[in-house]
């Protein structure tokens, strides 16, 4: 295959619909894209997924579509979503994908913001939230279902009018294509964001396809492997390795949902799938876990593994002991974990987030290599990414800048990238676009970070979320929250003390686990809200928090915390849909235990102030009263 890559440089690959092309002549490929339905697999073969695309591309052009108008998709993963993205980009109709788990404020918002003609959804439980909004966006004139139901017209009508009048677009195609120059839009896709309205990022063939062509020499997989994708493809992270994997010739299995995601896993064996760290963590959690749950010397045995696994370090040259011991820890425990995952030799490709170190350590140990990269929405996405080679590849960094990639730190410690991947800019917003993209073409990240002494990129906090103590003392929470993320009893956290004496956490619990503790310690609670209230929970949690002050500086210290008993997730609002912190909502959310930890504090200090002064004025009587009696 190496070989017939070679010979094939000649047809350059400058717009994704130039994949297509790739793909019919590199991989004749039975399973390009496969979904699932009510637990049945279907696959389209490499000329299914060209045949689809172009009858799109057909019937949007019968339907009266031109270039320039805007197509939106609000949809789960499946193959279908690929026709429609690559027929959108064949005739220059830009694509609006956006999040199916986003609130209804939220589409208005997008719908009405980017004017798009047609919006496509995936289902009914999806067309009841958004309906409503889509009959007030003037915009829109048509919508489709991918799935079958009465409510809305199946998005197959646009195939088959692309059938019919197949005969009268297909030259006319040809030219557009032709017409399309690499600097074009070819989509809009929103920021989930932490803060105020989502930003509409515009990016164009460029930038996603030198970022798929750049990021594929990170590892040597290729024609005949299989990757299962199940995070959402209408953020740009999913979807810019979806091209990746079909520019490499990787068949590409969608999960039917989250929910089935172990069941599918068992059914496609990936060779390598992308992940986020909040998911790689609950899945090394469940394996924990169940090893909590051995006894006697399976127990033994299992957190031996485990803990030879936390110490696995990348470029150096084990004693002799320590790789035989890896061996039999890999034969008689992780074994079991990459069954659990497929069984095939796994590749794992982590982004979004923060990864913990201690998670690279050990899948690496497993033979189930991690590797970190980072990047945002603006730069489509990655600008730096670890390799799958002790030598590229450094744990508790993001890796190093991508070849094409510009980034230097300013002088507050800002990651400042430049290069082909940077956004067109913000839609309808040049005045943020001017903040966002310096005269030198730099973009300004908003993270803070380093570039270490051997080239890799490594990430501290956001700019933005970093706070000062009433003390002059910087903090950055991520760093702290990332820390306190190892426990098992801790789901998620937020750090807090801006202008405060000290830094404080409000916790969301890992209930499940909690649950499992209370059983074995025999503590009864009624249901949540008691139970982040009883003294020994607090106590367990103290513990912790004390286990984990050790690692950190005398600022960095949590001196107070509090536990919540609601579980945080994008559907209730304190995290985006890709598991980032909302913080202005968890401010807003507990203003009045925030309020209580530090007017606490501010309550002790008047109390002091107030006995200070009521013994300094006793002292005072005391003396007057002494000296008034020695002159009488």
């Amino acid at each position: 295959m190496d070989a017939l890559n070679q010979s094939y440089v000649f047809m350059q690959i400058t717009r994704t619909f130039d994949l297509l092309d790739r793909y019919k002549e590199l991989y004749p490929l039975e399973a390009a894209l496969s979904g699932k339905k009510n637990g049945e697999w279907f696959k389209y073969s490499t000329q299914d997924y060209i045949n689809y695309a172009n009858w799109f591309s057909y019937g949007l052009l019968a339907l009266g579509f031109k270039k320039g108008d805007k197509i939106a998709t609000i949809s789960n993963n499946r193959p279908e979503w690929n026709f429609v993205d690559m027929g959108l980009a064949q005739i220059g109709v830009i694509h609006v994908p956006i999040y199916p788990t986003i609130s209804s404020e939220e589409y208005s918002y997008i719908l009405h913001h980017s004017e798009v003609k047609a919006v496509i959804v995936s289902s009914k439980l999806i067309w009841n939230k958004i309906s409503s909004v889509v009959e007030a966006v003037d915009s829109i004139q048509s919508a489709y279902a991918f799935n079958d139901f009465e409510e809305l017209p199946s998005w197959e009508i646009i195939i088959e009018e692309g059938k019919k009048n197949e005969n009268k677009y297909r030259d006319e195609v040809l030219q557009i294509k032709a017409g399309i120059d690499k600097h074009e839009m070819i989509t809009l896709i929103y920021t989930s964001g932490t803060t105020g309205n989502s930003k509409g990022v515009m990016l164009s063939h460029n930038n996603l396809v030198t970022n798929f062509i750049s990021t594929s020499k990170a590892h040597g997989l290729g024609y005949g492997h299989r990757t299962l994708s199940f995070l959402p493809l209408c953020h740009v992270y999913e979807r810019m390795m979806n091209y990746h994997f079909q520019y490499k010739g990787i068949s590409i299995y969608y999960a039917e949902n989250l929910g089935t995601i172990t069941s599918d896993i068992k059914d496609v064996k990936p060779h390598i799938f992308n992940t986020v760290p909040r998911l790689l963590e609950k899945v090394y959690d469940g394996i924990i876990g169940k090893g909590r749950n051995l006894s006697g010397v399976k127990k033994q045995i299992f957190f031996w593994a485990v803990n030879l696994g936390l110490r696995y370090k990348l470029n150096t040259k084990y004693r002799f002991f320590y790789n035989i011991k890896l061996k039999i820890a890999r034969k008689l425990i992780f074994s079991k974990w990459k069954e659990a995952l497929g069984g095939e030799d796994l590749l794992i490709v982590s982004g979004g987030a923060a990864l913990q170190e201690r998670l690279s350590k050990i899948f690496w140990a497993a033979g189930m290599p991690v590797l970190e990269g980072y990047g945002l929405t603006e730069t489509a996405p990655v600008i730096a990414v670890n390799f799958y080679t002790p030598k590229i590849c450094k744990f508790g960094t993001v890796g190093p800048v991508l070849e094409n990639v510009d980034v230097k730190i300013d002088d507050d410690g800002e990651i400042l990238a430049k290069g082909p991947n940077i956004m067109l800019g913000y839609y309808k917003a040049p005045e943020l676009t001017q903040e966002a993209i310096d005269e030198d073409g730099y973009f300004h990240t908003g993270d803070i970070g380093y570039i270490d002494k051997d080239g890799f990129l490594k990430i501290t906090d956001r700019k933005k979320e970093m706070f000062k103590t009433s003390g002059g003392k910087y903090i950055a929470p991520q760093v702290i929250e990332n820390k306190l993320k190892e426990s098992f009893f801790i789901e998620q956290l937020m750090v807090i003390g801006e202008n405060e004496k000290f830094a404080s956490a409000l916790i969301s619990p890992n209930f499940k686990f909690l649950h499992d503790w209370c059983t074995i310690h025999k503590v009864q609670y009624r249901d949540n809200k008691e139970l982040v209230q009883l003294p020994e929970v607090v106590a367990r949690y103290q513990k912790e928090i004390n286990k984990f002050n050790q690692e950190l500086g005398e600022t960095e210290k949590i001196k107070r915390f509090r536990l919540v008993c609601e579980e945080w997730s994008p559907q209730t609002g304190e995290l985006s849909p890709t598991q980032k912190l909302k913080r202005n909502v968890v401010y807003e959310k507990y203003a009045d235990i925030i309020s209580e930890i530090y007017q606490h504090e501010k309550k002790q200090q008047t109390n002091v102030k107030k006995s200070r002064f009521s013994v300094t004025t006793i002292t005072n009587g005391i003396k007057n009263t002494i000296k008034k009696n020695a002159s009488e």
